[in-house]
């Protein structure tokens, strides 16, 4: 009866969601990308990352694609020497959005690899795939194993958390310190009361994203402190993924991984993360990716994440939570310098103890 009802909450706003998006799906892909000021290129060819990329041929689920990564090679003494720190993006974003967290890792003597996951950005985005974020785990694994990066710091952010936490429960001998920042995953939408929506649907959703509406949402949910000119382009970036002449393929593989985030959540799993965790959460973060399919009442309460990182972080043995006052979704983003003093603290500590920002 609880689903039933979810399905009936707001039936002529999701009904005109959804049409408007099915609709977007039968526009020619030239008046899509038309429709945008800026096209980078199926695989970004157009946007250049902050550091040089390579690129990892690997044959997954019978086919062979390859991963974007760049791989920043220490070349100073510091807290990081002798240690590798991979970066993992978020549902929104790419490899390239950690360029501030690159090079304070990097000008600390890290090692610092940041791949593109598959479906995204940079890297191949297959025709179907059968997304989990064991497989995703796997694929880093792969990618590290070949790059001989040995043990590593990990540090996921949004959807990258969610991977980050999978990563570190298969391979927990070989992250010596986990970090996660604004992760998805910590209330478990399904449970909540959040309508399930299928494949197709998301791809309809997907087909009709566009520039203006991923601005609209980040503005509304992700940075809490008002909108800088800096944000804009990871809206352009985005953007031009979905309005490119591979846009349907994009979308596609969009529509896939937010099945996965919405079908697997790591919530029940953190009280098995046996390494020192650093868990950073910006105190005006209301991110939550599912919230057009949630009552209003369901809605509003969705994605607090002050409230679900506290919650979470009773949960994990060995734990330190730092909320960042003033901030929003994408800290690294939004204040690298408070964050990269945060995440630089903790890695150098023993105990990976941060200090207590300036609020």
């Amino acid at each position: 009866m609880r689903r039933a009802a979810t399905r009936m909450g707001h039936p002529a706003r999701l009904f005109a969601a959804l049409l408007a998006a099915a609709g977007a799906a039968f526009l020619p892909i030239g008046h899509a990308a038309a429709a945008s000021a800026f096209a980078y290129g199926p695989n970004l060819e157009g946007f250049k990352y902050p550091y040089g990329v390579a690129l990892y041929s690997f044959k997954t689920q019978a086919q062979t694609y390859v991963m974007a990564y760049m791989d920043v090679g220490p070349d100073r003494i510091g807290i990081g020497t002798g240690r590798t720190a991979v970066l993992l993006h978020g549902m929104r974003f790419c490899g390239g959005s950690w360029a501030t967290t690159i090079a304070a890792l990097h000008d600390a003597g890290f090692r610092v690899v940041v791949p593109d996951q598959l479906g995204f950005c940079k890297s191949s985005k297959p025709i179907n795939y059968q997304y989990t974020f064991e497989q995703l785990a796997e694929n880093i694994h792969a990618l590290l194993g070949h790059i001989e990066a040995g043990r590593i710091v990990l540090v996921g952010h949004d959807m990258g958390g969610m991977l980050a936490v999978r990563y570190a429960l298969m391979f927990p001998d070989e992250v010596l310190h986990l970090v996660l920042v604004d992760p998805l995953g910590l209330e478990d939408w399904r449970a909540e009361g959040v309508l399930y929506r299928t494949i197709d649907e998301r791809y309809a959703m997907e087909l009709a994203t566009n520039s203006r509406t991923i601005e609209n949402d980040e503005r509304a949910f992700y940075y809490g402190g008002g909108w800088q000119p800096q944000f804009d382009v990871w809206v352009r970036v985005l953007g031009s993924l979905h309005a490119d002449s591979g846009r349907e393929r994009f979308d596609w593989n969009q529509a896939l991984t937010s099945d996965m985030i919405f079908t697997q959540p790591v919530l029940y799993d953190l009280d098995r993360l046996a390494m020192p965790v650093l868990l950073i959460v910006g105190e005006l973060d209301r991110a939550a990716p599912f919230r057009e399919s949630a009552y209003p009442a369901l809605a509003a309460r969705l994605g607090n994440y002050p409230e679900l990182a506290r919650e979470a972080a009773k949960r994990i043995p060995h734990v330190n939570l730092v909320e960042l006052a003033g901030v929003g979704h994408v800290p690294q983003i939004e204040a690298p310098e408070r964050f990269n003093q945060v995440l630089l603290h903790a890695l150098a500590s023993p105990r990976g103890a941060p200090p207590q920002p300036s609020r």
